[in-house]
């Protein structure tokens, strides 16, 4: 029966055939009879319609609208008529490839049989698995094809390796929604956008711009449909708030105005609006943008039809009901099939159709000998059509190439709470592959673009970056961080141009790789693209630099040093008096008083004394009673420089003084010697002056912070050490090695240092502080610098910590030195834009003078005591006792001094009433003292007097015991004194 079928099939098809040449027969016989008065003759238009009414129901509603235009304007395109529209429309969103191609085969053969075949098909369909479908049907049984799916130049795959006859009759036009994210594209270059989020409904494809859309340009972008997966409110949220966390601040909104709308809520929601964000809606639909935004600015891109198709466009709204929306996408499709229509025309005018497109069946169909179309060229056709457009003029170019070249408005649109207050248009873009934007003032769209703020990431570490003000007020009325980092960053931003927000790095450190490889610190934050720019006192390590860049250097290296409680000399005033003990002091006291009055016991008692032998020492110069208070000036003197003065006459009392001078100089040279020891053996207190002394000993411990680049120094290197060991102990205890090259590794010392190892068992054994806080605290409760614990960091750290610390000390050379640099991002073009600014501050030599601010010029700098050298003097600390000694004395001879006079003026007063005492003429006592000296050198022939006894006054003083004579020293006083005292006698009569 099928075989009957198709013999039947095919002789009605034969006969159709005979009676459609005997109809063109005559047609052409008519026209040449009658081809002067005769209109050009309408053919009959057969289409093959492809849709989906629920992708893109536009088209098809537009098909109906321009086949309604064509049936009532008979003169269209030279009279087309259409006379035949199959469709095949699926209402679903999904459709499997076998039922649309069952679909296809039964119109296009049921349109066979009823020897209707369709000289062109309408392809409608957007993308996907239906318009692949499509493109393989048609190009297989070689069916004239317009299709308006998406994707530029050989996005089709099933049409990307078409010959060229097959070119001239397979047309794609691209769609609207297919050119309108290309503005992105033109507005990320006019305005140089470093960052961009695509946002986008359903309303549009853009599953084939994730390479094309951004291609060469300098963005990092991400592309994502609105919402995700639920398309709810709070996914829009969380969707932003993932999009922020990548350092996102443009963000484009591609699709439907309602769409728009829940996206900028959300945006209102999680307060990204500002300065620091911009926003861009870009839509078909021609309606105002709403949002219930607080304040917020948008700009606003959607299409506007030109100004010679507004009157056609309303026309055909009210004369031909070309309502749907958006107006762009109906007014495109309608135009397009309207071209087609009037395309296939002219093309069945000049063709041969039965010879050039021979129709084969989809059962007759075989892969090996497809049907060949020659000299069938609707793309020419498609081009030299002319009619009025609807919206703006369609292009042919070719597959890819072609497009409707409408406009779109751009407007800057601001929203104050929920009401748009102002729309001010900025330019206007034409669509088309790579077009730009032409703008009416460049200042207002260059405002409009969000400011490039940069993450930067830090640590506290003074004097680089610390904390300053409170962190809720905004950064420009007062600055969270200061510091000798935060200034260079200011610097550079002045010579590359960027804004910055600095945040602190969540668990404080710089950045350290575990055993499994994970980074945290500030470059955590880089590799996580959390942050821009990593700034603080940064070192460049080999493992850092493995997963983010490095600038160059912008402060000299810096090693590793040794932080100790400074050393605390005792003082005293009196610390002279320390060098004896008080029982020496005590006994020393005790021999004075006890040889000051054996002294006087001698002279008193010892008949060859002065006081006893008066008569026999008269003529003697120097005449001296020892009486008791004379004995204790002569012991006190005695020890002095200056001496004791006459010695006593009597030979007992003389060996007595030759004992206690003798007993002073052994004293004195003990004292001196015993000072000079003491003072300098408490300045020879300097236990450890290098890391090789720290190791040496065992009663002061030390550690660097736990997790710092100092705790990385040491661990490893003590894990080298002990690799080393393993090495050499593998090949001594190598069994293939011969003797001789076993003899070459036998030693008897052990061949690799284990000094690190043992330091590093001696710091776990201290444990290590967690903070530097923590290391300074147990570092200042060290008993003393003998004692107690030394913090191993940094040497910029320490330094710091010296210069606003009196009671700290830096001990040692630096060692494992490192330069401080900026870290990006890994590939960031930041990199070579600061290398370039830090270059030319170097130059300038501003980092210099940044570098004298923050350490000479610090406001924290205090300034310490210098600690006592060696080669210094004894500090005044230690020896100003003895000059209170002397202020002592002074003030003890001043009280003594009024205490005479006093006493003078009492006794003189009691005297004149008396009237007894008068005082000898002084003149003439000097007078015989003179002539008394004369008459011993002409009796002894001496040639001078050293005579050093005072000159005598004698008193005659009556009384009980009669007339005596004695001799007392003299009282010389000033002239003002002498003229009140006049010539008063004293008495000296008392023993």
């Amino acid at each position: 029966m099928a075989t009957q079928d198709k013999v039947h099939a095919f002789f009605f098809a034969f006969q159709n055939f005979q009676m459609e040449v005997y109809k063109v027969q005559l047609l052409l016989m008519i026209n040449v009879l009658f081809k002067d008065v005769a209109p050009e003759s309408t053919q009959n238009i057969n289409i093959l319609f492809v849709g989906n009414s629920a992708e893109n129901g536009i088209a098809e509603r537009a098909l109906d609208v321009a086949l309604n235009y064509a049936r009532r304007n008979r003169g269209l395109g030279g009279g087309a008529r259409v006379d035949s529209v199959r469709r095949v429309v699926n209402a679903g969103s999904k459709i499997s490839a076998n039922d649309l191609l069952e679909e296809l085969c039964k119109a296009y053969n049921d349109s066979l049989l009823e020897d209707k075949p369709p000289h062109v098909v309408v392809d409608t369909t957007i993308a996907g698995t239906a318009s692949e479908t499509v493109k393989y049907f048609t190009s297989a049984l070689g069916l004239p094809t317009v299709s308006t799916s998406y994707g530029q130049q050989g996005d089709i795959r099933q049409w990307q390796n078409l010959s060229s006859e097959k070119l001239k009759y397979l047309l794609q036009i691209m769609p609207p929604g297919d050119l309108i994210p290309e503005v992105v594209r033109s507005l990320v270059q006019v305005q140089n956008i470093s960052n961009a989020a695509v946002l986008y409904d359903d309303s549009v494809v853009m599953g084939h711009k994730y390479k094309s859309l951004l291609q060469n340009v300098p963005t990092r972008h991400v592309m994502s449909p609105v919402g995700g997966v639920a398309k709810t409110a709070q996914s829009i949220r969380e969707q932003l708030t993932r999009l922020r966390d990548l350092d996102i601040t443009n963000f484009f909104v591609i699709g439907r105005l309602d769409t728009a709308k829940a996206v900028l809520d959300a945006a209102n929601t999680n307060k990204l609006f500002g300065r620091k964000f911009a926003w861009h809606v870009i839509t078909k639909e021609k309606g105002a943008l709403k949002c219930g935004c607080s304040n917020a600015t948008v700009l606003l891109v959607k299409p506007e039809p030109d100004q010679g198709s507004r009157v056609r466009l309303a026309d055909l709204k009210t004369t031909y009901s070309l309502t749907a929306e958006p107006e762009l996408d109906a007014a495109f499709y309608f135009d397009l099939i309207l071209r087609t229509i009037v395309a296939v025309n002219s093309m069945l005018q000049d063709v041969e159709w039965r010879t050039a497109v021979p129709y084969v069946t989809c059962d007759d169909y075989e892969e090996t000998e497809p049907p060949v179309r020659t000299d069938l060229n609707l793309w020419k056709y498609m081009e030299e059509a002319d009619i009025t457009p609807s919206y703006a003029p369609i292009s042919i170019e070719g597959n890819g190439q072609s497009l409707m070249e409408f406009s779109m408005k751009l407007e800057k649109v601001s929203i104050v709470n929920s009401m748009a207050v102002s729309a001010e248009s900025v330019g206007s873009w034409k669509a088309g592959i790579n077009s730009p934007i032409y703008v009416k003032n460049a200042k207002s769209l260059s405002k409009f673009t969000s400011v490039k703020v940069y993450r930067i990431v830090t640590v506290v570490q003074h004097p680089f970056s610390k904390k300053e003000g409170e962190e809720g007020k905004p950064a420009a009325a007062q600055r969270k961080y200061k510091g000798y980092c935060i200034d260079m960053i200011e610097e550079i931003r002045a010579i590359v141009g960027f804004e910055y927000e600095i945040y602190e790095a969540p668990d404080k450190k710089f950045g350290y790789m575990d055993e499994k490889g994970q980074w945290n610190g500030m470059v955590k934050e880089l590799v996580e693209k959390r942050a821009d720019i990593a700034l603080s006192s940064m070192a460049v390590m080999a493992e850092r630099e493995n997963v983010v860049d490095f600038t160059v250097p912008y402060y000299d290296q810096v090693g590793i040093t040794i932080l100790m409680k400074k050393p605390q000399t005792e003082t005293s005033l009196f610390k002279f008096l320390t060098v004896l003990e008080k029982d020496v002091w005590l006994c020393i006291l005790a021999a004075y008083f006890f040889t000051s009055f054996l002294m006087w016991v001698f002279d008193r008692w010892s008949p060859y004394s002065y006081q006893n032998n008066k008569e026999k020492y008269k003529d003697d110069e120097e005449k001296r009673e020892f009486d008791l208070k004379e004995c204790l000036w002569f012991c006190m003197t005695s020890l002095t420089p200056q001496g004791g003065g006459e010695a006593p006459k009597n030979l007992s009392g003389r060996l007595v003084a030759a004992t206690w001078w003798l007993f002073g100089f052994i004293i004195i040279a003990s004292y001196t010697a015993n000072l000079a020891a003491f003072l300098t053996v408490s300045r020879l207190d300097t236990p450890i002056e290098s890391l090789d002394d720290l190791a040496k000993q065992y009663k002061i411990q030390y550690a660097p912070v736990n997790g710092s680049a100092a705790m990385t120094y040491f661990k490893r290197m003590a894990d080298i050490e002990d690799r080393f060991y393993e090495i050499w102990k593998e090949m001594s205890l190598n069994d293939s090695l011969s003797d001789v090259e076993r003899a070459k590794l036998a030693v008897w010392d052990y061949p690799v240092s284990d000094k690190y190892t043992k330091m590093w068992q001696a710091m776990e054994e201290a444990t290590l502080p967690s903070s530097t806080v923590e290391a300074v605290s147990r570092v200042r409760a060290s008993k003393s610098s003998n004692e107690g614990f030394a913090f191993l960091g940094d040497a910029t750290d320490i330094r710091y910590l010296t210069m606003t610390n009196c009671d700290l000390l830096m001990v040692g050379e630096e060692f494992s030195r490192k330069p401080y640099a900026i870290a990006v991002q890994q590939g960031s073009p930041l990199k070579d834009q600061f290398n370039s600014a830090i270059l030319q501050l170097l130059n300038k030599r501003k980092l210099e003078k940044l570098k004298e601010v923050w350490w000479n010029q610090n406001p924290e700098r205090k300034v310490c005591e210098k600690q006592d050298e060696q080669s210094e003097g004894i500090s005044v600390q230690n020896i100003g006792g003895v000059f209170i000694v002397i202020f002592v004395g002074i003030g003890l001879a001043c009280v003594t001094l009024a205490f005479e006079y006093w006493w003078y003026r009492h006794k003189r007063s009691d005297d004149e009433d008396q009237g007894g005492l008068e005082m000898p003429d002084v003149d003439a006592e000097k007078q015989r003292r003179k002539e008394r000296r004369r008459k011993r050198k002409r009796s002894t022939g001496e040639g001078r007097s050293r005579s050093r006894v005072a000159p005598e006054i004698l008193f005659r003083q009556p009384g009980e015991y009669g007339a005596a004579e004695v001799t007392a020293p003299s009282f010389r006083f000033n002239s003002r004194l002498g003229d009140t005292l006049g010539k008063s006698t004293m008495e000296v009569n008392r023993w």
